[in-house]
């Protein structure tokens, strides 16, 4: 028996405009490096902190700007609540040209010794998303460029914030059940276990993005890192709206830099990687 295969051209959901259809943006819009607020409101207050900046679109959860920091082309794009609204920005934007995506969220810590107030500089994310499934087997890893990462952490070090921490965050695909919260029904009984099993395993925090970004930017070879501002304790109950946002968009902008001046020293000495007596050399 003969087996007959069609192959399916990709195709790119686009609008009559030529934009791509959620984030209203087409090529040249968004700039390579792109900062991923969930908060569209979160997108002006983030360009505030660059030398130059222009609203470029806003559509649904999807509001950008693009402007400058200290020489470097940035860009900022909400992604909206939650992994599908995240795995629509990721593939819409890396149409168009985005190769390295640093989302700017908030998240609720689930360990003693993290404050609201403090930023999680996430290394990898539990997949609890389930976005991330219809991409890959549930197997594959979620986890940090490398290089976005180091420059997270470079990065707050240069700005001398002290108050973050480093680690594993669990992406959820709903705040309230999802996250062991107080609702009507009160969840399964493996949510009523999951706090208890995270913090164990030594995860960090909860939130509701950064595994689809991981997954999907490994999976197109795309470059991706978070840092997250600790709205509120699990833990103590405290949650303090805003606390630590403004740290959070320092650190990413200033990653941001860091990572062009990095590329510009790999394309310079013909090196795909970063590694770090690369930037003692000459």
């Amino acid at each position: 028996m003969l087996l007959s295969f069609r192959v399916v051209k990709h195709v790119h959901v686009k609008s009559s405009s030529g934009k791509q259809y959620h984030i209203a943006c087409a090529r040249g819009d968004l700039a390579e490096y792109l900062l991923v607020p969930g908060d569209p409101n979160r997108v002006p207050r983030i360009a505030r902190f660059w030398d130059t900046a222009k609203e470029v679109s806003s559509n649904r959860e999807f509001r950008s700007y693009t402007g400058e920091y200290k020489g470097v082309p940035v860009s900022a794009l909400s992604s909206g609540i939650g992994p599908a609204c995240m795995s629509i920005a990721v593939n819409e934007a890396s149409n168009i040209g985005v190769h390295t995506f640093i989302r700017v969220g908030s998240t609720g810590a689930i360990q003693r010794g993290i404050e609201c107030g403090d930023v999680i500089i996430s290394s990898a994310a539990v997949r609890l998303d389930y976005t991330s499934n219809c991409y890959i087997i549930p197997e594959y890893p979620a986890a940090a460029n490398y290089e976005v990462l180091l420059a997270l952490i470079e990065a707050a070090e240069n700005l001398g914030i002290t108050n973050y921490h480093v680690g594993v965050t669990a992406t959820t695909a709903d705040f309230y059940a999802g996250q062991s919260r107080p609702n009507r029904l009160g969840g399964t009984p493996e949510m009523a276990n999951l706090l208890p099993t995270l913090q164990k395993a030594r995860v960090l925090n909860l939130e509701m993005e950064t595994a689809t970004l991981y997954t999907l930017a490994s999976l197109y070879g795309l470059r991706a890192g978070a840092v997250l501002a600790v709205f509120n304790s699990q833990l103590t109950g405290e949650f303090k709206a805003g606390a630590g946002e403004e740290n959070a968009i320092k650190i990413a902008k200033e990653a941001a830099k860091i990572l062009s001046e990095w590329d510009a020293k790999k394309s310079k000495r013909k090196k795909r990687w970063f590694f770090p007596s690369l930037l003692t050399s000459k």
